[in-house]
Order: structure tokens, then C-alpha cells, then sequence
């Protein structure tokens, strides 16, 4: 994997939807990387074989962080999770308005994941979303732009300055 999109195929895509969301669910409250405004706790207990960026709740978010260089990086763009309903088939998604992430100014592609089901705190889960991965990013400063909406009104503006060491 280099610089630039990381092609994941659909079955790896949804196996590491589940384990981002797995990741993302498992910090307290105060240290959370998705209710995290700056970066701050970007570095909560990361996979050692990937990077993980957290979403957010919505809104405008502007974080500052280091990643290690050697890793490559998942995040999403959109996304969410429920609890998984038994016998319950049925794909269940978002409806997009918009989705787009940028780096560097350049676009980047989005891929969209259905996860099996997983648990979280022993509660079986499903999640859905719009995902992006990057190949392990050289040394350096990078732009991450993320913009996306969905038709129940909710919206992501985030913003990672990102440094890769």
C-alpha cells in the first residue's frame, strides 16, 4: 500500500467498520476521540496494524494530530450503528445528501460498508457507513477535509491538520 486510496474489499471494509466502531465505543466519555474537538485523544488506544480517525457527532470540527508514518489510516465519512435486530435482513443505510473527503485538496474515494454483526459491551451491533482508507502516508503535514450530510439534517465539517512521523 502507498500513498493515497487503499483499495479494501467489501468483506475487509465491513470487518474493519466493526472494529472501528468497536474502537470509537470502547473510551470514556472524557477521553472519547469522537467527542474530541482538537485531536487531542486522536491516539486512544490505536490498533497497532492501522490508524484509526474518529467521526464526529455532527457538526464542525477542527483537530491537530500526529500519526505514525508505516500505518495505513480508516476513518469514516458518514456512518452509524444500532443494535442488531435477530432475523432482520433488511439492508439499512443513511440517506446521503453528500459525501466527500479530500486530501490535500485532492478527492479521495469513498467506499460503502455494511459490518456483520459484532458486539459492543456484549450487545450484538451492525453498522453502516460511507468509509475511506488511506495507504501509509510519507513523513510530513497533510490536510484531511471531511464533508458529508445525511437527509435527517445531520452534518459533518471536520478538519484533520495531521502530522505523519
Amino acid at each position: 500500500m502507498g500513498d493515497g486510496d487503499w483499495r479494501i474489499g467489501e468483506a475487509e471494509g465491513g470487518r474493519l467498520a466493526a472494529r472501528w466502531w468497536q474502537w470509537a465505543l470502547s473510551a470514556p466519555e472524557d477521553r472519547s476521540p469522537v467527542g474530541d474537538v482538537t485531536g487531542m485523544h486522536a491516539d486512544w488506544r490505536q490498533p497497532r496494524d492501522l490508524w484509526f480517525l474518529a467521526g464526529t457527532y455532527g457538526g464542525r470540527v477542527v483537530r491537530r494530530c500526529a500519526i505514525p508514518s508505516g500505518r495505513p489510516v480508516f476513518f469514516p465519512v458518514l456512518n452509524t450503528q444500532r443494535v442488531a435486530v435477530p432475523l432482520v435482513t433488511k439492508p439499512w443505510r443513511l440517506e446521503v445528501e453528500r459525501a466527500e473527503a479530500y486530501l490535500n485538496g485532492s478527492p479521495l474515494e469513498l467506499s460503502e460498508f455494511s459490518s456483520k454483526t459484532f458486539p459492543v459491551l456484549g450487545i450484538p451491533r451492525v453498522a453502516w457507513g460511507l468509509w475511506c482508507g488511506l495507504g501509509p502516508l510519507p513523513e510530513g503535514q497533510f490536510v484531511l477535509e471531511i464533508k458529508a450530510a445525511a437527509a435527517d439534517s445531520f452534518w459533518v465539517d471536520t478538519t484533520y491538520h495531521l502530522t505523519v512521523e
